[in-house]
Parts: structure tokens; C-alpha cells; sequence
């Protein structure tokens, strides 16, 4: 291993050279009270930047043992700490040092969601933080002096600020760790009392806009009010460090969200999705938990579907096209909104959530005029309403249905909840109340029996990721699209996704699947179960042959949407 000095040697001896000349100083360095690695060095100012690691042992960070204790609690560490790492980078850090990148250090700190990352990994070894730096040039002349100044002056300060415990706001630390750990535990929680969804009173749902998705602030010209659970519907969780909660249970069936338009249906509904993760201190959603496994469904025009039995929803199509392995480049509304709940009912789903805004309006129901007009015989679709209670008597899936325009849902609905002003009252009395009063005039549409496929095998050869001279060529372009090989994947349909990061580790877990499980002949569900159990017990490293700092953990669920969504995709 080499030293500061040795750095400092080849740096200054560079200085003024070509770009490439760089590349002398890739390799390991001993700063003392931390490794630096130099993993990969850019070949030019504009492209993408250097990827560095900084490994600080345990004896130099001082992590108590407590933040450390469990899994949930390491990865909310790491959390912390890749914040602090990048709010250190804005603060220590002269920016714009020439050419392209130049001078800019970055680390993948995330959003609201606390994500299992590569960005900051906690080991036996100690901490290690991986990062990228543009080395700083005049043109493509590295500028070797600028250089130095980073590595050896500002690195150190960063990391010291940032992976050192006597640096850290030692109350923000334990504030973040416990209330990541109090959320998995409530999340735990919630089947043992037949709850698919948890609000906590005080929660505050609404977002700043559509593209901020920081908690509204009071102030706003849309007034903040705080969630407060109707009484019929509220429960007790626990926490094991923030004691006793009580908030809005909602529980296993089929549960209707009414109510006005911009009364907050919408807004309770998007929480309910991104509670299958956990968020940090402040965000207002800490206190909102649903099922791991929950998935948003909705329709989706022109996406491809392979082989998908969508029978139980979609028959006797003109011309006897056969729905039990059915495959369309293009599909429609209702199609692609039966393929989605297919598909994740094959993956292992335990609770679709559905808004009438983003759905198949034939999909979702026929009434009885309509059914007068066009009689069952001359229409291939057996609407949702007429499926949603078998599919939680007979496989234990719950539905949260976000619907303002249609009472025929009533009829099948457990729990009924009005959205007034962004005021949760449970009105489930009110409406068996109307059902008597009003009997529905519309027939029953189901003329087959539920049955849900989970044997569909992936062909390993479906999966080429080579891109002219390149064997694997995969990238995230944003967050709702993967470039893998020659093929674009777009997941914007795929809303439960929350950060690029996730997005490109799918490209890679794709790549993985094929090559381990696939190659076998397993099932899709099989594989990605196999696939989430290595991820659990090795991370994330498992996916690509070097160190990266740029992946988030994504669920075997949104995997699955993306190698459904793959054009190229052949199965058995």
C-alpha cells in the first residue's frame, strides 16, 4: 500500500499532462486514519467520474455497538452517515475546478426513503464510504496541484465530519435509527392484527408538489392538516422506541377510499404505497406502514406482456385469440391493468392498491345499463368489481380501491372510508345502509373460476445485454428507465419505485436472474425469491464484479415489473 506522500508524489508529477495520465494514480493509499482506493480512474473530464473509497477501521468512526445490534438499525445507520457525507461534500467543497466534472465529489445519499445502498457499507472492517470525484483538468490537462488540494486536504475533513461518531449530532444519529427501527417494527406488526395498512395519528400525507416529495409545510396555500384516525377504525401498535402509537388500521379485505375530488383520496392512497418503505425523521410519513409486499396497480397502454394468463379477467377475445398465455406487443387499458395484477398476484403480492384516476374504466366496472346494451356474451371482460372479494377469500389478497365514481363497489367493500377535507371518517355503517335501501341492479359477471399461474419460466437467452463491442452494457437512464443491452425497459408505470438507484440495480439483478436462475429453468418467483435471499445475506455487491457506490435494494416485486416490461423477453 502506498502513502499520502506517494500521492502527492504522482500528482505534482502529472501536473500539466494529458488526461489519461490519471490513471497513475489508481491503487491504495494510507492515510492514516483511513484506506483511500482508488477503484477506477475517468478517462476524460466529461465522463463519468473517478470512483473512490475511503475505509475508516472501527476503532477511528466509534459507532456504539447499539446502531449496529440488528440489520434494520445498520442499514439506518449507514443511512445517516451517507447524508452526513454528502452534506459534508457541500460544505468543504469548491465546485467547479475546471473541464467537464471537474472538482465535483458526489455520493448517492437518496430521498425521503431510508434504502439499503452501497453507498456506505458497515463491516467487520470498519466503514467504508464509496464516492466519485471529477479530477480536476484545464482542457483534457490534469491539473494535478487542484487535485491535491482535494484528495488531501477536503477528503480528509469529509471524512472526518462524516464517518467519525464524535463529528455527528450523536441525538439526530439515535433520532434517525430508532425511528427507521420503530417503523420495520410496525410494519411487522400489521398482519398479526389483520391490518394491511397503518396511519399514525399526526402524520402529514400531503407532499410540497408533484415533483418535491418533502412534506407540504404549513404556510402553503394548501392548508396542512395533520392525520387524526376516525375512531371505528383506530388501533394501538408498539414501538420499541417510541412507545405506544395509535393511529388508523386498515384492515385485511376490500377497503374503499371515498369522497369529493381534492379531499385527499389520492394523497392517503400514495402514502399507503410508499409504506412499504421506511422514512426518515421529519418526513411526516414515519408513521405510515402497509405490508411489505403491497403493490399499485394500474393500467398501463402499450406495454408488452408475455404469456400471462389473464383468464380470470379477460375471455372469449374475438376470433378465439386464447387469454391463457396471452402476449401482445401493444396492449390496452383493461389488458395491461389485468396483466399487472397477474403478474404480482404470480410474484406474491398480499394487497393490490388501485385508483380509479389510473385505471381501465371497463376494467374496473360495468353497470347495469351498460350490461342491458352489451350482454356478457358479447363482452370478453370480467370487470374487477366481480373478482376483488374472490381474490381475498380465496387467496388471502387484500385491495385498498381509491373510487369516486362508482357505488357498485359497495356491495363487495369490508371497510369504507370518506375522505372529507382531508379528514378520514369511516362510513362503512352509512353505506350497508344503502346497499339495503338500494339494491344494485347489475348482474354478476364471473363465469370462471380464479386461478392464479406462478410456474412461468424466463428463457436465460432472452436476457443479451452486449451492446456492440461490449459483452453487458446496463444503465439507468433516470428513474424509469433501464438501458440493458440494446433495449430500453420503462418501469413509469412502475409508481412504488422511488430512486435511480433502485432502478439500476434491477438492471443488473436482471442480468444476475438470467445467469443464476433462469439459466436452471426456474420460475420467475422462484428465482427472484432465490435472488432476495442472496441479496439479504451477501448485499448488493452480489449483482455487479467490481465496487460501485450508486445501488439501492430494490424488491423482488418491482424486478419482476421490470423483466415483465423487457421486449426481448421469451418464456417457457
Amino acid at each position: 500500500m502506498r502513502t499520502m506522500q506517494d500521492l502527492v508524489s504522482a500528482l505534482r508529477r502529472i501536473d500539466g499532462r494529458g488526461y489519461k495520465a490519471y490513471k497513475d494514480i489508481a491503487g491504495e493509499y494510507d492515510f492514516g486514519e483511513f484506506t483511500l482506493s482508488i477503484d477506477h480512474v475517468q478517462g476524460d473530464p466529461f465522463a463519468a467520474p473517478s470512483r473512490l473509497r475511503a475505509t475508516a477501521p472501527l476503532n477511528f468512526a466509534e459507532i456504539p455497538a447499539r446502531h449496529l445490534e440488528n440489520r434494520t438499525r445498520r442499514v439506518a445507520t449507514a443511512d445517516f452517515l451517507t447524508r452526513r457525507f454528502a452534506e459534508s461534500i457541500r460544505r468543504i467543497c469548491r465546485q467547479n475546478r475546471g473541464s467537464g466534472k471537474s472538482g465535483l465529489f458526489s455520493i448517492d445519499s437518496g430521498g425521503q426513503e431510508v434504502l439499503e445502498r452501497t453507498s456506505i457499507l458497515l463491516h467487520s472492517a470498519g466503514v467504508e464510504a464509496r464516492f466519485t470525484v471529477g479530477l480536476p483538468a484545464a482542457g483534457r490537462r490534469v491539473l494535478g496541484r487542484q487535485a491535491e488540494e482535494m484528495l488531501l486536504s477536503e477528503l480528509p475533513r469529509i471524512v472526518s465530519a462524516s464517518l467519525r461518531y464524535r463529528s455527528l449530532q450523536s441525538g439526530d444519529l439515535e433520532s434517525h435509527v430508532d425511528t427507521v427501527e420503530d417503523q420495520e417494527e410496525m410494519r411487522g406488526q400489521l398482519a398479526g392484527l389483520g391490518l394491511v395498512s397503518f396511519v399514525g395519528n399526526g402524520s402529514i400525507l400531503p407532499r410540497s408538489s408533484g415533483v418535491d416529495d418533502r412534506p407540504l409545510l404549513t404556510g402553503h396555500s394548501t392548508p396542512v392538516v395533520p392525520f387524526s384516525s376516525p375512531p371505528e377504525l383506530e388501533v394501538e401498535l408498539t414501538r420499541p422506541n417510541g412507545g405506544p402509537i395509535r393511529g388508523m388500521g386498515i384492515p385485511e379485505g376490500v377497503t374503499l377510499i371515498v369522497g369529493g375530488g381534492f379531499h385527499g383520496k389520492s394523497t392517503l392512497l400514495r402514502s399507503l404505497e410508499r409504506g412499504i418503505y421506511n422514512h426518515i425523521p421529519g418526513d411526516g410519513r414515519e408513521r405510515v406502514v402497509s405490508l411489505e409486499t403491497a403493490v399499485k396497480i394500474r393500467a398501463e397502454d402499450g406495454r408488452s406482456v408475455v404469456k400471462v394468463d389473464i383468464s380470470p379477467f379477460i375471455s372469449n377475445l374475438p376470433f378465439e385469440r386464447d387469454t391463457r398465455q396471452f402476449s401482445t406487443e401493444n396492449a390496452s387499458g383493461s389488458t395491461s391493468q389485468a396483466a399487472n395484477i397477474l403478474e404480482a398476484l404470480e410474484i406474491g403480492t398480499d394487497l393490490l392498491l388501485i385508483d380509479e384516476d389510473t385505471s381501465a374504466t371497463n376494467f374496473i366496472i360495468r353497470d347495469a345499463r351498460m350490461q342491458e346494451l352489451v350482454s356478457k356474451e358479447r363482452e370478453p371482460i370480467t370487470p374487477f368489481v366481480d373478482r376483488v372479494r374472490q381474490l381475498y377469500e380465496r387467496e388471502k389478497v387484500s385491495t385498498v380501491l381509491v373510487m369516486g365514481g362508482s357505488g357498485d363497489y359497495f356491495d363487495v367493500a369490508d371497510t369504507v372510508i370518506l375522505m372529507d377535507r382531508y379528514e378520514p371518517c369511516s362510513v362503512t355503517e352509512e353505506v350497508r345502509k344503502i346497499v339495503a335501501n338500494r339494491p344494485n341492479q347489475r348482474k354478476r359477471e364471473v363465469t370462471t373460476e380464479l386461478s392464479i399461474s406462478n410456474d412461468r419460466r424466463p428463457v436465460a437467452g432472452s436476457f443479451d445485454a452486449s451492446r456492440g463491442r461490449r459483452d453487458v452494457k446496463i444503465d439507468a437512464r433516470g428513474l424509469s428507465t433501464i438501458l440493458f443491452g440494446t433495449e430500453n425497459i420503462d418501469l413509469s408505470a412502475v409508481e412504488q419505485l422511488v430512486d435511480s438507484s433502485q432502478t439500476r440495480a434491477i438492471g443488473e439483478a436482471i442480468l444476475f436472474f438470467s445467469r443464476r436462475y433462469a439459466a436452471e429453468g426456474m420460475s420467475l418467483r422462484d428465482g427472484l425469491e432465490m435472488l432476495d435471499r442472496e441479496l439479504q445475506r451477501q448485499g448488493l455487491d452480489i449483482l455487479v464484479p467490481y465496487k460501485v457506490g450508486n445501488l439501492a435494494r430494490p424488491r423482488r416485486l418491482e424486478i419482476a415489473s421490470a423483466i415483465n416490461r423487457f421486449r426481448k423477453l421469451r418464456v417457457q
